[in-house]
């Protein structure tokens, strides 16, 4: 099978992560244009919703399946992944820029020689070719790149790409594996009770040094409980010990971008704004009127977080 764009879809607690749609949905975008045989792939032992994928443009669907590989093992996927390529001929493949990508797209590309792209927030199909399109020097560039190799591997930012949908026929094709290699393998996931993740979610609610203190994080939990948000920290925040690092948004924790980022009582340190500054709308709350932070911002309000935070808080609580 050449002509073949490979979809990664990534599963966690046997359910496909919201990436796994958008990385299906681009895929088969990409396809269409490029008149490619679009297939997705994923690995585990039982994935409830496996068949959802055929919502967003893709019919051919295969699932490795053994319930040693319920948690990711970097050995065991990236030789399936490999080996499956290989045997499909598959000429590009797209994954979602998660942890999981990025651990498992550069193993890939090596056993591939492949040419790869990472944290790609579009992608444009110009002459018979991909143009990608990646942000540069902490995200104060965006650059056009194209790959010159046979075999293309890009990875996508997540919540960037929209899944668009378009419902086909749905043909599953289950492949038992013997014997994996998991030499290397995840044990467990350990997540906060309620919490959502900041690098997922659709609205975000991030708090700075201009909170002050560990305690007064409790007006960022109000807010983002009322708006149905994660709650994210800047990496003062983080260093000083006041949010755990798992809720760090920026250049060295995780790049965001959510239809909604609040920014409270942040500067805007590049660093952070390498991070966030994707997001569809980005509301600033700072009571420096000359913050960093107000030049990316759609909505700023110059004030006291204190003052404000509680406010917008009631207000927003009375819209339900």
């Amino acid at each position: 099978m050449a002509n073949t764009i490979l979809a990664i879809l990534e599963q966690r607690e046997g359910k496909l992560k919201k990436s796994s749609f958008e990385t299906a949905s681009v895929a088969a975008k990409i396809a269409k244009n490029l008149n490619l045989t679009v297939v997705v792939v994923a690995i585990g032992n039982d994935i409830s919703n496996l068949e959802e994928v055929s919502n967003y443009g893709v019919s051919n669907v295969t699932h490795f399946k053994n319930n040693v590989l319920s948690n990711y093992s970097s050995s065991a996927y990236t030789k399936i992944i490999t080996e499956y390529a290989k045997e499909i001929s598959a000429d590009y493949l797209i994954t979602a820029n998660t942890s999981f990508g990025k651990d498992l797209a550069p193993r890939v590309g090596i056993k591939l020689n492949a040419g790869c792209l990472v944290d790609c927030v579009k992608l444009d199909v110009q002459n018979n070719e991909v143009i990608a399109t990646r942000p540069i020097y902490a995200g104060k560039a965006l650059m056009e790149t194209k790959l010159n190799s046979n075999i293309k591997l890009f990875t996508i930012r997540p919540n960037v790409f929209k899944p668009e949908e378009n419902k086909v026929e749905y043909n599953l094709t289950t492949k038992n594996v013997d014997n994996p290699d998991t030499s290397t393998i995840v044990s467990e996931f350990k997540k906060a009770e309620g919490k959502l993740d900041v690098a997922e979610a659709d609205i975000i609610v991030s708090g700075g040094r201009g909170l002050k203190s560990a305690e007064e994080f409790k007006l960022i939990e109000e807010l983002a409980d009322a708006l149905g948000a994660a709650v994210g920290a800047s990496r003062a925040v983080v260093d000083a010990g006041w949010r755990p690092h798992r809720e760090q948004v920026g250049q060295t924790g995780k790049t965001v971008s959510p239809s909604l980022y609040v920014a409270c009582g942040i500067s805007g340190a590049i660093q952070h704004l390498a991070g966030m500054s994707s997001s569809k709308y980005i509301v600033a709350i700072n009571k420096d009127k000359d913050a960093p932070i107000f030049g990316v911002a759609d909505y700023g309000i110059n004030g006291d977080v204190f003052e404000i935070l509680p406010k917008l808080t009631e207000a927003i609580k009375l819209l339900d």
